[in-house]
C-alpha cells in the first residue's frame, strides 16, 4: 500500500513539475543559488529565493545582481516578470513544492566540515515544509550527509521519506567566470534516498538542464562531487611540486607543461600558481579526508596535495625575497611591492580562499609595504585592515621594487606593466606574450 501511495504522489509531483505548476524555493542566493533561480524562472517556474542577508534580498528584488556570472539585466527580467522574488521569511517555505539548499559548507580552522549553514537552514525549513515536497541538497559535503544528517531531521514526528517528503542530493557544478559551461548546459548528477526521490529530482532538473545522470544513492552523488575536485586538487598539487622541482633544476615549468601537452593522449595539462583559491578545490577534498579518518583510513594523496598547495604562498614570498636581493639589492623588509590581482581566478570578483591574500599577509608580516590593484575588487578586509585598490599606472609601477602578478586578469596591459616595472614576478604565466623587457620577467 505504501509503495502504491508513494508512486501516486511521485507521479503527481512529476506531472506538476512538467506543467510548471510547482513553486520552486532556493535557499541561499550566492554563486550556486542565484544562477539556478534564474534558469528556473526562465523555464517558467515561479521561484522564491531565501537568504539570511536582508541587504542581498533588497538588492535582488530591486533587479540587481551581486555575483559575476549573473548580470543585472537577468535579475531585472525575472523580477519584473514576477517569476522571482527574494525573501528572508521562512514562512514562505510552506508554499514551495521543491526546495533546493545551496548554502556554504566551509571548513573549520581545524579543517573539519562546517555544516552549520545546512543545519540552520534545515532548522527553519522543517517547520514549514509542505507535505510531499522535494528537498535537494546541492551544497558540497561528505558522503553520508544527506542520509545521516538531513533525513533524520526531516523525518521527525513520524514523517516518511517518499510520502511526506522526497529527498535527494545533486552536487552543484558552478565554475565562476566560465562562459562556456554554465548552470544550464553543465550535466547534472542526481541521487535520491529512494528511487522515487531520484525520479522526482531528475524530473525537476531536466526541465532546465538537458543532461541528467542519475546514480544509485545520495552517498554516490556526494562522492562524485568530491572525486571531481579531489582530482583537480591532486593534479594541481603535482604540477605545483613540479614547479618547485623545475626551480631547483633551473628549468622553465611553463615550457615543460606546454611541451608535455602536445601529447594527444595520456596527459592533461594543469598549471601551477601561488596557491589554490575558490570555494571548492581547496576545501572539498578535506571533506572526503575527514570522513575517511572516521573510518580509520588516511587519504594520503589528498593530504599531500593539500600540503603542497597550501605552502605555495610561502614559496612565492621566499622567491620574492630572493629576487629583491638578487635583482634590486634590497631586503624584503621595507620594500615597496605592487600586487596585481587578489581574486582567486581571472576576470571575476570572487576572493574566496584566494592565495593572493595569504601572499599579501605574509609579505606585510615580513615588513614589506604592499599596494594592490584589481579591476574587479575595489577593496577588501584582511586582519582588521581595509585594503583599497590602487590605480594602476606607470608611476605606481616605477616606484615599486617588484611587481607580483597573482591573478592573470585579461584587463591588464602586461606589456605596459613590464615596461614600467623594475622586475616582474609572474606566478600565472600572464606575461608569456610580452615582447619587450623579457629580462625583467621571472616566472614561477
Amino acid at each position: 500500500m505504501a509503495v502504491t501511495k508513494s508512486k501516486k504522489i511521485t507521479d503527481e509531483l512529476c506531472k506538476k513539475i512538467k506543467e510548471r505548476k510547482t513553486h520552486a524555493g532556493i535557499v541561499g542566493l550566492g554563486y550556486v543559488g542565484l544562477p539556478l533561480s534564474v534558469e528556473l524562472a526562465h523555464a517558467g517556474f515561479n521561484v522564491t529565493g531565501f537568504d539570511i542577508s536582508e541587504k542581498k534580498v533588497k538588492l535582488l528584488n530591486s533587479g540587481k545582481s551581486d555575483i559575476d556570472d549573473i548580470p543585472d539585466s537577468a535579475v531585472r527580467e525575472i523580477v519584473s516578470s514576477k517569476k522571482f522574488k527574494a525573501t528572508t521569511s521562512w514562512k514562505d517555505i510552506a508554499k514551495m513544492d521543491t526546495v533546493s539548499i545551496c548554502v556554504p559548507t566551509p571548513l573549520s580552522k581545524t579543517k573539519d566540515p562546517d555544516v552549520s549553514y545546512i543545519l540552520n537552514a534545515l532548522d527553519s525549513l522543517k517547520k514549514y515544509l509542505k507535505k510531499g515536497a522535494l528537498v535537494v541538497l546541492e551544497s558540497t559535503t561528505y558522503p553520508g550527509t544527506t542520509e545521516d544528517l538531513i533525513l533524520p531531521i526531516l523525518s521527525e514526528n513520524g514523517k516518511k521519506v517518499g510520502e511526506d517528503f522526497f529527498l535527494a542530493f545533486s552536487p552543484e557544478r558552478v565554475d565562476p567566470g566560465n562562459i562556456t559551461f554554465t548552470t544550464k548546459n553543465t550535466p547534472r548528477v542526481v541521487g535520491g534516498i529512494t528511487p522515487n526521490c531520484t525520479k522526482i529530482a531528475k524530473t525537476f532538473y531536466e526541465q532546465t538542464i538537458p543532461n541528467i545522470h542519475t546514480v544509485s544513492s545520495t552517498q554516490a552523488a556526494e562522492m562524485v562531487k568530491l572525486l571531481e575536485n579531489t582530482f583537480r586538487s591532486v593534479n594541481i598539487g603535482l604540477v605545483n611540486e613540479v614547479a618547485l622541482m623545475c626551480d631547483r633544476l633551473g628549468l622553465d615549468v611553463w615550457e615543460i607543461i606546454d611541451a608535455a601537452a602536445t601529447k594527444p593522449f595520456g596527459f592533461m595539462p594543469f598549471y601551477p600558481g601561488p596557491g589554490l583559491g575558490g570555494h571548492c578545490i581547496p576545501i572539498d577534498p578535506h571533506y572526503l579526508s575527514w570522513k575517511l579518518k572516521s573510518l580509520n583510513y588516511y587519504a594520503r594523496f589528498i593530504e599531500l596535495a593539500g600540503d603542497v598547495n597550501s605552502h605555495m604562498p610561502e614559496y612565492v614570498v621566499e622567491r620574492t625575497t630572493e629576487l629583491l636581493n638578487d635583482k634590486v639589492a634590497k631586503s624584503l623588509n621595507k620594500s615597496n611591492i605592487v600586487a596585481l590581482g587578489v581574486a582567486y581566478k581571472r576576470d571575476i570578483q570572487d576572493m574566496r580562499e584566494s592565495p593572493a591574500l595569504d601572499v599579501i599577509n605574509l609579505l606585510e608580516e615580513k615588513g614589506a609595504k604592499v599596494r594592490y590593484n584589481d579591476p574587479y575588487v575595489p577593496q577588501f578586509h584582511l586582519n582588521s585592515k581595509i585594503y583599497k585598490s590602487t590605480k594602476l599606472n606607470a608611476a605606481l609601477l616605477k616606484k615599486a621594487d617588484i611587481t607580483i602578478i597573482l591573478t592573470d586578469h585579461t584587463d591588464y596591459d602586461y606589456q605596459m606593466i613590464v615596461d614600467n616595472s623594475k622586475i616582474v614576478f609572474d606566478t600565472r604565466n600572464a606575461t608569456k606574450n610580452v615582447k619587450r623587457g623579457r629580462n625583467k620577467i621571472v616566472r614561477l
